[in-house]
């Protein structure tokens, strides 16, 4: 429910401020702020927002009142601030997976967060930073760098807002405080459909690229370069040689139908797959267009019919004894990014979990659903399959074993439960999917998904475009960058990057990695007034400069504490200021944490992009799970050896690899020709 104005008022015990959710923060509405983030966000607290009554984790937290016109309701916006110190959890992964990890952690994180629409009208709760169902949730460091977590508009359950709405706000909030690099993990999907492969064969650039997102960082060693390399190779496919290309194939008919039907629709010439899957989706977004699209017919032939049986609920927690079930196999699978296979095997890892509470004597064998998921991850981390999964297990069957759902009465939880199907009981038939008849221009997204999974997916016979393909779906790391202003008002900006003096310069700090930190001066300032601000602004920020005094500034030793900095230095310009007072013995020293892993995989990585890794028993180095031949519904193997250390290790014995006993791709190596006889498996599993 949105919170009425009137409401709004009675709620509050003074009278609080409004603002247009379609202009809030726009320049000079209601604030210009001109200096740093960080010292922008305090005068936007001031300003714009309101501090609540009550705190989150012991967090402040401010609101500030967004009316929407048209649906004459508020949008509350909250800020929270976060103490690094205080924190659970000081260090910002969101960092280390986009290459930010030798950042210096900063003192203070800004949550800035709009509920879903559901909770508009009530206080957040502990764990608000753990919920993904926000309409909207960024993270900025008080020193401009952040990252934007969660989007959700009317595509993802909002009845009010628009995401491209959210995403304006967003922007504009961004760009009004004056925020640095803002990073954003784009997995969005619309219809099983990734949206950065096919935003970025269509559009050049991901739907985040509207506002300027650009690539920033690729997983499994996807550069720059060959993510351009690869939205070039897919947006010059011609939609002439794709009709070529599937000649010798099933969907021939079809893929010439579906190009022929919106190259008519078209007022201009489609002659690429760039071309007809920009078409398509500009066809979506204009209704006037859409009218103008051919009629299909209404006659039963048209669409095939499917008969829907209304089934009874049983009584929760009551065991039926029914007799005929649908075969696991038989439910999932089609609308899945999951191969049958797979689904399969995470079925029978959960049977297996229920199962063993069956045995337990001292239970009536039901578990709760988070139980479920619990006992399975230990063998499958991939969560996402495991939700698939159990969302469709319901009177179903896994091999000999039927599994039943149920809402426990007392604790409206969902629970689980397994049987072993009788002599009575037998399993439904599967039963066959309807042939759908393609009919180009009566679902614009059918007809998407058609050109995603053939064109894009399953190109027959071309390895380059499945190549370029899994590059941009490798791609999920964008960011934008907002550079330093030239504004009106004659001022001085510079770039202050701290540096330990000659005593400290042992430690293992690396003092170029990290971004500097703005400061701002009149233009009469001196090189007192530069060495004082740099000093402050340093020590406001960052956790293990909170004692830091600057001694001296790189390349202006020659200037004396008086000397005026306008002619001397030019502004804009990045300067190391040298000083004393660093806490280097802080864990508080990179948001990436004080582990130091050490990545190198086949794929080229040499840092950690945030996909699955193991790490070599030997060596300790850290690959992906993937590019070693391990599914991510697959659990990690218990003892792992690199490829590496398997030639070196099988080398240097007189015991060739072929009588390792293997089946396929996989070794099992005896532990003991690692130098670890005290592995009880007493074996080492080696994907080649």
């Amino acid at each position: 429910m949105p919170i009425p104005v009137l409401e709004t008022c009675r709620k509050r015990k003074r009278r609080p401020k409004f603002f247009n959710f379609q202009t809030f923060l726009e320049p000079g509405c209601p604030i210009s702020p001109t200096g740093p983030f960080r010292d922008n966000v305090r005068v936007f607290l001031e300003e714009c927002a309101e501090q609540e009554d009550y705190t989150v984790e012991g967090m402040p937290i401010w609101c500030s009142l967004l009316v929407l016109e048209g649906e004459k309701a508020v949008v509350p916006l909250y800020t929270i601030e976060e103490n690094v110190r205080k924190s659970t959890k000081p260090f910002c992964d969101h960092c280390r997976c986009t290459g930010w990890g030798k950042n210096l952690v900063s003192k203070r994180r800004y949550h800035i967060i709009i509920p879903v629409d559901g909770q508009w009208n009530q206080q957040l709760d502990d764990g608000v930073f753990d919920l993904q169902s926000h309409l909207l949730h960024g993270l900025i460091h008080c020193n401009g760098f952040g990252h934007l977590l969660c989007i959700n508009g009317k595509e993802g359950g909002s009845k009010y807002l628009h995401g491209r709405e959210i995403m304006d706000l967003w922007d504009r909030i961004c760009s009004n405080l004056r925020a640095r690099k803002i990073t954003v993990e784009d997995l969005s999907k619309k219809r099983s459909m990734d949206l950065r492969l096919l935003y970025g064969v269509a559009y050049g650039h991901p739907w985040f690229g509207r506002w300027g997102y650009r690539f920033c960082r690729g997983s499994f060693g996807v550069s720059e370069l060959i993510y351009c390399r690869a939205i070039e190779i897919l947006c010059s496919l011609e939609l002439e040689n794709i009709i070529q290309d599937f000649n010798d194939t099933d969907r021939c008919e079809e893929m010439k139908q579906m190009i022929q039907y919106y190259r008519r629709l078209s007022k201009t010439q489609l002659i690429t797959l760039k071309d007809l899957l920009r078409f398509i989706l500009d066809v979506k977004s204009c209704p006037c267009t859409q009218k103008n699209q051919t009629t299909v017919p209404s006659s039963s032939s048209a669409v095939p019919k499917v008969s829907i049986i209304a089934v009874s609920r049983r009584k929760p927690l009551e065991k039926e004894k029914s007799s005929k079930y649908r075969r696991f196999s038989s439910v999932v699978g089609h609308d899945s990014r999951w191969p049958v296979k797979r689904l399969e095997y995470a079925a029978e890892v959960v049977v297996n979990a229920l199962k063993g509470k069956k045995l337990d004597k001292c239970s009536e064998g039901w578990m709760t659903r988070q139980d479920v998921r619990d006992a399975a991850r230990m063998h499958i981390g991939d969560t996402g399959l495991l939700d698939y999964v159990l969302k469709s297990m319901n009177n179903v069957t896994v091999g000999i074993h039927v599994v039943r759902r149920a809402m426990n009465p007392k604790t409206r939880i969902l629970e689980y439960c397994v049987d072993e199907l009788g002599d009575g009981v037998k399993p439904l038939p599967p039963v066959p999917e309807p042939k759908v008849i393609l009919e180009p221009g009566r679902d614009v997204y059918t007809d998407l998904s058609y050109l995603y999974m053939n064109a894009l997916l399953n190109y027959p016979g071309s390895e380059l475009v499945r190549l370029a393909a899994q590059a941009l779906l490798d791609s999920k790391h964008f960011v934008k960058e907002w550079p330093l202003r030239d504004e009106k008002e004659l001022v001085l900006r510079f770039i202050c990057q701290a540096i330990a003096n000659f005593d400290d310069l042992d430690s293992e700090m690396n003092w170029k990695s990290a971004p500097g930190e703005i400061i701002i001066l009149p233009s009469d300032a001196t090189m007192v007034d530069l060495m004082q601000a740099a000093e402050s602004g340093l020590r406001d920020t960052y956790c293990i400069l909170e004692e830091f005094v600057v001694t001296e500034i790189d390349k202006l030793e020659h200037l004396e504490d008086r000397d005026f900095l306008f002619g001397a230095v030019e502004s804009g310009a990045e300067l190391f200021v040298w000083g004393n007072g660093m806490d280097l013995h802080s864990q508080l020293r990179y948001e990436g944490g004080p582990e130091n892993w050490k990545v190198v995989c086949e794929c080229g990585a040499r840092d950690d992009d945030g996909e699955r890794m193991v790490a070599c028993d030997v060596c300790e180095v850290w690959q992906h799970t993937r590019c070693n031949g391990i599914d991510d519904s697959d659990a990690v193997p218990p003892l792992f050896v690199c490829l590496g250390c398997c030639n070196a290790l099988g080398s240097s014995k007189s015991k060739p690899h072929s009588e390792f006993e293997g089946s396929g791709d996989l070794l099992m190596i005896p532990a003991a020709e690692c130098g670890m006889e005290s592995f009880p498996q007493g074996m080492v599993l080696r994907c080649h």
